[in-house]
């Protein structure tokens, strides 16, 4: 089981409008709905490859039940809140394929609700072969919460890939994650550095055992304590990035329960991304283009272990 935490999830609504236009009126030609979240995103692209997941992380008022409700394919282990779960809409247009995020803000987590999440955590951590920590911190969980989660997930011997931004990350890069998996902002606002190569070098010397940085329509670069690589796409491609970067995380996440090589893992991981670009709807990927595309991923690098 691969166990995934989204503790600020989210009902990701997904408009297209033939242009979206400032100030003007739209007619939308197509709506879908998904659980979203960022973890909920990278457990739904793993249960379609095949493994089994469980999700954990806050769920409240009619949107939280409203996810719950849509959950297919996973293990549901959500804490319920008091507070009402947030929405994320992507505009969509069909013109220019360029897509427009607003996000609203999380529940406010009480103290209670916090100290109830940790007891479902610890009790699920033992039997994981892996944990993912993804997405923002809503209001009231403190802001070294995945610190403690990626200590909890050390203590019992399971890796934890940790996908987070801002202090959170720097706190938590402390911790000693496995690997962490930043954009490229991310990854520059914690070393300070926005050439990659140094940044992630950076960011190993800080705690971080791997360190894969998404860098958009390029691709991705890793440093590992067996190596460095670059892996990029065929093509550069157009389409809605929503859920792009979360592909890439269970990409990296599936290769490493599977136990392949770094090579094939950043290939999966980049096939995924891309063929997540090509979908309709946000946290969803196009099967017959990553398998497609999965064997033209070009990776390049160097071998350094021993």
């Amino acid at each position: 089981m691969i166990l995934t935490v989204t503790l600020n999830t989210a009902l990701d609504i997904t408009y297209r409008v033939p242009a979206l236009r400032p100030h003007a009126t739209h007619r939308v030609t197509d709506v879908t709905e998904r659980p979203g979240g960022k973890g909920l995103n990278v457990a739904r692209v793993l249960a379609a490859l095949g493994h089994r997941v469980t999700v954990t992380g806050f769920a409240g008022g009619a949107t939280g039940r409203e996810i719950r409700e849509r959950l297919t394919g996973v293990t549901d282990a959500l804490v319920p809140v008091t507070g009402a779960t947030r929405r994320t809409v992507a505009v969509v247009d069909e013109r220019t394929g360029d897509t427009t995020q607003l996000n609203e803000p999380g529940p406010l987590i009480t103290p209670a609700e916090w100290s109830a999440f940790q007891d479902v955590y610890e009790a699920l951590v033992p039997a994981a072969r892996a944990v993912a920590l993804c997405g923002s911190l809503p209001p009231g969980v403190p802001v070294g919460a995945y610190a403690g989660l990626v200590r909890t997930a050390r203590a019992a011997g399971v890796p934890v890939l940790l996908d987070t931004g801002g202090e959170p990350l720097r706190r938590a890069v402390a911790a000693r994650p496995d690997l962490i998996k930043p954009n490229a902002d991310e990854l520059a606002e914690l070393t300070g550095s926005h050439e990659p190569w140094r940044a992630t070098q950076d960011a190993r010397r800080r705690g971080a055992h791997a360190v894969v940085p998404s860098l958009g329509p390029e691709g991705l670069v890793a440093a590992t304590p067996e190596g460095r690589w670059r892996a990029a796409p065929p093509a550069r491609l157009r389409g809605n990035p929503t859920g792009a970067g979360d592909s890439v995380s269970a990409g990296l996440l599936s290769g490493l329960v599977d136990g392949l090589p770094w090579p094939r893992t950043l290939a999966r991981a980049v096939a995924l991304s891309a063929a997540t670009v090509l979908a309709p709807a946000a946290g969803e990927f196009d099967r017959a283009a990553y398998e497609e595309l999965v064997g033209r991923v070009a990776v390049t690098g160097e071998v350094t272990a021993a």
